[in-house]
């Protein structure tokens, strides 16, 4: 693996991490704060990762599941507790408070759609059925 910069993936991530903040500060409950925000959260560190990275696609998708997967089950212990972070805002927000379920479902729909948009992209749609890069 090596660093490798790729536009269209960093134009991505910018857009969704907008979006993202919006949903943080303008939504406070409800299935587009809590859900569709951790679904969009697994697209936008898979197009920072494809944006920086020369990672293979399934690599990628692997890399930021078991990312997520793992905030989430850290969820079940006090770590913010342990890095004294537990009244902080930000810290909060970025690794959450709670373990959630409908969390790890959210997760893995994020990358079964990126997933399904990589192979369709990279077949060139319906008409191209050349090399696909996983």
């Amino acid at each position: 693996m090596y660093l490798q910069f790729n536009k269209n993936y960093l134009v991505l991530a910018h857009s969704l991490f907008l979006v993202e903040l919006a949903i943080a500060f303008i939504v406070k409950t409800g299935f587009i704060r809590y859900t569709f925000g951790d679904y969009l959260c697994v697209i936008l560190l898979y197009a920072i990762i494809r944006g920086c990275t020369n990672l293979k696609i399934w690599v990628s998708a692997l890399v930021v599941l078991l990312i997520a997967y793992l905030v989430e089950f850290l969820q079940l212990t006090p770590f913010l507790t342990y890095f004294n972070l537990q009244d902080s805002f930000t810290a909060k927000l970025i690794f959450g408070s709670t373990f959630q379920v409908t969390d790890l479902v959210a997760y893995t729909l994020g990358i079964i759609t990126v997933l399904i948009f990589e192979i369709y992209i990279s077949k060139g749609g319906i008409e191209k059925k050349d090399k696909i890069n996983y």
